[in-house]
């Protein structure tokens, strides 16, 4: 039997949670799930270039692994694409280097090590900050993933 793998680093969390075709109301579409891990490997190989060894490093992770990884991750992201589905990036065992924090007064975005408070904003001294590393944080009973149907 498997043991449970090792968190899986990540530089910063998404800015964003899901994406879907324009035009198509939510309940018409059925919806893929990228983990927050797979939506890194995608960032650090197909965005940022780096070889399956350097993203590998930096995910604290083992190259064979971080290939199975991106390989899952670019499938899901093809079939979102050809089949016009939403794509919604949660879950996944994974480790934040950064927190990264969005004021809701003047959408300012503020990157700061993980564990380090932030009071206010910098920019217009606002207290009514999002830290954006909750979204992406397992939840014991997520709603949005059980009324979802058609999950690949």
């Amino acid at each position: 039997m498997r043991g449970p793998y090792r968190r899986r680093r990540v530089h910063l969390p998404p800015n964003f949670q899901n994406f879907k075709p324009s035009g198509v109301p939510r309940k018409f579409l059925k919806s893929v799930a990228l983990t927050v891990d797979e939506y890194e490997a995608i960032r650090l190989a197909d965005y940022q270039g780096l070889e399956h060894v350097q993203a590998a490093e930096q995910m604290d992770i083992s190259r064979p692994t971080f290939t199975r990884l991106i390989e899952k991750a670019r499938h899901k992201i093809a079939s979102v694409l050809v089949e016009g589905m939403e794509l919604i990036i949660e879950g996944g065992n994974v480790e934040f280097i950064n927190s990264l924090r969005r004021c809701r007064n003047c959408g300012d975005e503020h990157i700061e090590p993980t564990g380090t408070e932030l009071d206010d904003c910098a920019n217009c001294g606002s207290e009514n900050i999002d830290d954006l590393n909750r979204n992406f944080v397992k939840k014991k009973n997520n709603e949005k993933s059980n009324r979802r149907a058609g999950r690949h």
